[in-house]
């Protein structure tokens, strides 16, 4: 469980922790106390109030947040794209040439942008998925979207994957090593050096530039679309 203190930063009572410490998630600039279970609570909190600064800093260190209005330069599935926005009733989205064009109520544009997206990401995906799942020899029970900050990917026992609709911003070979990454969960539901060697196997190249990738550019996904 963990609550809001102080506005600034919020408390995580951890049952493994060690030690306290601060974190601060690029993907939303959350910054978070990490408190072991028998902590002395309320010199840990004096200690991250005295970090203000710190926090400030890190804050102003995340990616700039990219929020869906006429003029962003968005890459879909390796197609760079411009929102092109234009008065008239016409609320369909569609891509045409290098534009991403639309019109209707301006007010509207970032949710009907961001469904356009989640629609041709949940397309791509679940075909994506279907050709690795054939080299596999696996099925995969439903294909589904979501908008996790802690992962990519995700595989439930029962067969089920489930992705970030972000990975259609990424380039096209980290998405594809994020796809083989979670269908080798459908064989292996673990970590060990024969589902990384799977992986590999279904992807066809090493995958470590895919997430060697992610470590380096997938905070800044997290900011496509977001006004704050």
């Amino acid at each position: 469980m963990s609550a809001p203190a102080a506005a600034e930063f919020e408390i995580v009572r951890h049952p493994t922790a060690r030690r306290i410490r601060l974190t601060l998630d690029p993907a939303s600039g959350r910054a978070r106390l990490i408190v072991p279970k028998r902590a002395a609570l309320k010199s840990a909190v004096a200690w991250a109030q005295g970090k203000a600064e710190w926090i400030a800093e890190q804050r102003a260190r995340l990616p700039q947040p990219r929020p869906f209005a006429p003029g962003l330069v968005l890459t879909v599935a390796d197609t760079v794209l411009t929102i092109d926005w234009q008065p008239g009733s016409r609320r369909r989205v569609e891509a045409v040439g290098e534009t991403l064009s639309l019109s209707g109520p301006i007010e509207t544009l970032p949710r009907r942008v961001e469904t356009w997206l989640k629609r041709q990401a949940l397309e791509l995906l679940t075909e994506e998925t279907a050709y690795y799942a054939a080299r596999a020899g696996v099925t995969v029970a439903r294909v589904a979207i979501g908008d996790p900050r802690g992962r990519w990917g995700s595989c439930a026992h029962d067969g089920a994957i489930r992705y970030s609709w972000r990975l259609i911003l990424a380039p096209g070979f980290v998405r594809r090593a994020t796809v083989a990454h979670e269908v080798a969960h459908r064989v292996h539901m673990n970590h060990a050096p024969a589902f990384h060697a799977l992986v590999a196997q279904l992807y066809g190249e090493d995958p470590t530039p895919a997430r060697a990738w992610l470590r380096e550019h997938g905070a800044a996904l997290h900011w496509v679309g977001r006004s704050s």
